[in-house]
């Protein structure tokens, strides 16, 4: 009987310390504590639209005394998240600038797991049935334009990993609704892994990347995690993809380049410009890691670094302040 009492005593022992070993490996690598909360002069408010046959819901911020004629900028969150999660993720950043500078934010919910990109692998059916979320997101700034009263000559589109390539899709087979896009963690694919079909004419696009990003790689190749989970296909490196829509847009000017350190952390500009309409920009993050830095939110260290800058927000709202309508 006592053996037995010792067995069950070291396998308990045991037991706890996996689960101790397993919460610390838990808190170390994916916990991410929760920003807090800016106080708002708006309200964040839910909504839904019937989007090709389905129910999509999205999520609003409207800052108070918002004028007829503001910009309305769309935010996307990443794979497996909600319009919530990249609230929170962004450490509610582009709300506090909305406030600022006065623009109107909508938070899309994805229906999938994925947004329905470019690339040709990815979680984006339900039922067998590919998920029309470029449809949806037209059909949403449509319904927003009208509600909101908001300039439909100024809208913009923007997003985190999937929402990121998200956002790019758009810039490609919807650039007369997006007046102009920035995709953070993302990158064009590869021609194999590569099914959008460009409209044809152009719009402006700002790609912001880190050099450490463990999903997408600032080099190119497979986009996943560990080598192991989440295989998205292969991608352009970072420049090429910004070169792609230099190329797009006919841009034939020589980019300026700019480097400058932010808080400690390296940051480098090159700009691709055609006129006051057209611009192309690639933001480098020496050294950061999958997703949008910001002084906030610190993001799990399974993502790679997490600088605290620059406040890639507003770098973001600059941007698409500055696109002509």
């Amino acid at each position: 009987m006592k053996r037995v009492l010792r067995w069950f005593a070291w396998s308990l022992l045991g037991l706890l310390g996996l689960i101790a070993v397993c919460g610390a490996l838990f808190t170390y690598f994916i916990y991410s504590p929760t920003p807090v909360r800016p106080d708002l002069s708006g309200a964040v408010q839910k909504g839904s639209i019937q989007a090709g046959g389905i129910k999509r819901t999205y999520i609003s911020y409207v800052p108070r005394d918002l004028p007829k004629g503001a910009p309305l900028v769309l935010v996307m969150h990443g794979s497996g998240q909600s319009a919530e999660d990249i609230r929170v993720e962004t450490g509610y950043a582009f709300e506090r600038l909305a406030d600022q500078h006065g623009f109107a934010i909508t938070y899309p919910d994805s229906y999938s797991f994925d947004w329905n990109d470019c690339g040709k692998v990815g979680d984006y059916q339900v039922n067998g049935r590919d998920i029309d979320d470029v449809g949806f997101l037209n059909t949403l700034t449509d319904k927003l334009i009208i509600d909101l009263g908001t300039d439909k000559t100024r809208v913009f589109a923007t997003g985190v990993s999937a929402g990121g390539f998200m956002s790019l899709r758009l810039a490609l087979e919807s650039p007369t609704r997006f007046r102009a896009v920035a995709a953070v963690s993302a990158s064009v694919q590869v021609p194999q892994n590569f099914r959008c079909k460009p409209a044809g004419t152009g719009t402006s696009v700002m790609v912001m990347n880190g050099t450490k990003d463990p999903l997408v790689p600032y080099s190119g190749g497979e986009v996943n995690l560990l080598g192991l989970f989440y295989k998205c296909g292969d991608v352009l490196n970072a420049r090429a993809s910004a070169q792609y829509f230099a190329d797009l847009n006919k841009i034939t000017a020589a980019p300026t380049t700019r480097a400058t350190a932010i808080s400690g952390v390296d940051v480098e500009q090159v700009s691709w410009k055609r006129d006051a309409r057209t611009e192309v920009e690639l933001v480098t993050i020496h050294g950061g890691g999958h997703g949008l830095p910001q002084p906030y939110y610190r993001r799990a260290r399974l993502l790679g670094p997490s600088p605290m800058a620059p406040n890639g927000a507003e770098m973001i709202w600059e941007f698409f302040k500055r696109q002509q309508p």
